[in-house]
């Protein structure tokens, strides 16, 4: 026990290794923010027809909507990893999509619970005097959601940069699958250089996300 914990509390900061360290940190930060900008693109189509925007559209495609959207947020994002894995192999391709399938079941219900709870006199408006339901989307309803849709986004990324550090630990690429690599070499001194990296990772991603959130609501 002593030598596990002399071995990680003594990091291995040499520039080869850290060198290392940016690369996966880099990897580990593009995974999470190109799934949670792919989760928000399908997040928004799926959220169209998930919501109820005009009362009298029959609901055709609302139940089919909101099931595939309950089906990927009820698969974590591990177990979406793991199945990718199988089929597109090891690397960051694999947790890219698993963060994105996942992300986007939670942010298509968010997005659909925002548009169904905006004010609707200006899309009442629109409607009454004819026109098309994509124009009162885009001039009465979506400026009324935006900030709070990004603000969805922002908060999902925050999550996804953790979600990513973990992937790894599967095969999904980033700062995980070093560390699971060095962990399972039992080279601590890696390993918590890699840990360390994870936190710092985390932290410089929620206060930059903290901080835009902040900057949309004023």
């Amino acid at each position: 026990m002593a030598k596990f914990f002399n071995e990680l509390l003594s990091p291995n900061l040499s520039s080869i290794f850290l060198s290392k360290i940016l690369v996966a940190s880099l990897e580990t930060i593009a995974m999470s923010a190109v799934g949670t900008l792919v989760a928000a693109v399908l997040g928004i189509l799926l959220a169209l027809p998930a919501s109820k925007t005009n009362p009298n559209d029959p609901a055709i495609l609302r139940s089919p909507a909101r099931w595939l959207l309950n089906a990927l947020r009820s698969i974590p994002e591990l177990v979406w990893a793991a199945l990718l894995l199988i089929s597109v192999g090891l690397g960051p391709f694999a947790g890219t999509l698993a963060l994105g399938l996942h992300t986007t079941g939670v942010l298509g219900r968010l997005f659909a619970e925002s548009i169904e709870n905006t004010n609707t006199h200006a899309s009442e408006s629109l409607r009454f005097i004819g026109v098309s339901e994509l124009r009162i989307f885009l001039y009465a309803t979506l400026p009324t959601v935006l900030p709070q849709l990004i603000s969805y986004t922002l908060y999902r990324w925050e999550n996804n940069i953790r979600a990513a550090a973990i992937l790894g630990v599967v095969g999904g690429g980033g700062l995980g699958q070093m560390l699971a690599f060095h962990m399972g070499l039992f080279q601590m001194e890696e390993a918590s250089t890699i840990l360390i990296s994870m936190i710092g990772l985390v932290v410089m991603v929620d206060s930059l996300s903290y901080w835009l959130r902040k900057s949309i609501e004023r």
